[in-house]
């Protein structure tokens, strides 16, 4: 066989293995640039693969909180609600930290021990007046779950971080999370044959908003200048009205309807 031959093919095999070496190169460098320059994007799918903290409902486990308690009630369930929040923004920032027993030591273990402390004061608050509620303590401890948690302990749908640069587009979460007008501490007082149900539409507010901001990160990249905006806020604000005007209508049925509350509706970044 003639050497020039061996040395055309060798030329040749020799360039498609340095081309596809090539290859590999550029795509472990935009894996390496996507998850070490966007730490918020890696942070998210490590997140997102061990699902988020869940924790048992609090608010439907109470009796029938007496008036001169409902405020310091209230703010302590909002307080659950920020605890939670707060233990799933560390899951996502932590992400691939520390050793199996991480999120457990340096997550769950600190968040049921506020919980705890959260729980004993609405038991406090509601013993002062009536019967003191037992047996709540059970519902401090958390876990990791793979839904959100869709009101674990909470009646508020406001507890988003504060607000950030406005909405500039789509950033994955950069631009912060999604806030929303607090409805809870607007509520005049609810009688009791209310209570029930403005719970669960309470609830339901905390549920739409986590979803949403689940939105923002799933659809990162998504869309134009305009996408949180038309994809994500304007839908969240449709079901926060409906959902404000089913509180508010539960309230009416046997007291004065608070008027206004749908000014609560719309949320931003």
């Amino acid at each position: 066989m003639p050497a020039t031959g061996g040395r055309h093919r060798l030329s040749r095999r020799t360039k498609i293995a340095t081309a596809a070496l090539g290859l590999g190169i550029a795509a472990g460098a935009l894996v390496i640039a996507t998850t070490v320059g966007d730490p918020g994007a890696a942070n998210a799918a490590g997140a997102a693969s061990s699902g988020q903290i869940t924790c048992p409902d609090v608010a439907s486990r109470l009796p029938a909180i007496p008036a001169q308690a409902q405020a310091e009630v209230q703010r302590n369930l909002t307080l659950l609600n920020t605890q939670i929040s707060e233990a799933n923004n560390r899951l996502v920032s932590t992400a691939g930290q520390g050793g199996p027993n991480f999120v457990q030591n340096a997550i769950l273990g600190p968040l049921e021990d506020k919980r705890a402390s959260t729980i004993d004061r609405i038991a406090i608050a509601i013993g002062r007046q009536s019967e003191k509620p037992q047996n709540l303590g059970g519902l401090a401890a958390c876990s990791l779950g793979g839904q959100a948690n869709t009101g674990a302990g909470t009646v508020t749908a406001s507890t988003a971080p504060a607000q950030g640069t406005g909405n500039t587009g789509n950033t994955g979460g950069t631009a912060g999370q999604i806030s929303c007008p607090d409805v809870a501490s607007q509520l005049p007082a609810i009688p009791a044959s209310a209570q029930a149900e403005v719970q669960r539409n309470l609830d339901l507010l905390n549920t739409q908003i986590t979803e949403a901001n689940n939105r923002l990160v799933t659809s990162a990249g998504e869309g134009g200048a305009n996408f949180v905006q038309n994809a994500i806020l304007g839908p969240l604000e449709d079901k926060r009205v409906a959902t404000i005007n089913r509180i508010a209508t539960a309230i009416g049925r046997t007291a004065d309807k608070p008027q206004g509350l749908d000014a609560l509706a719309p949320c931003g970044l």
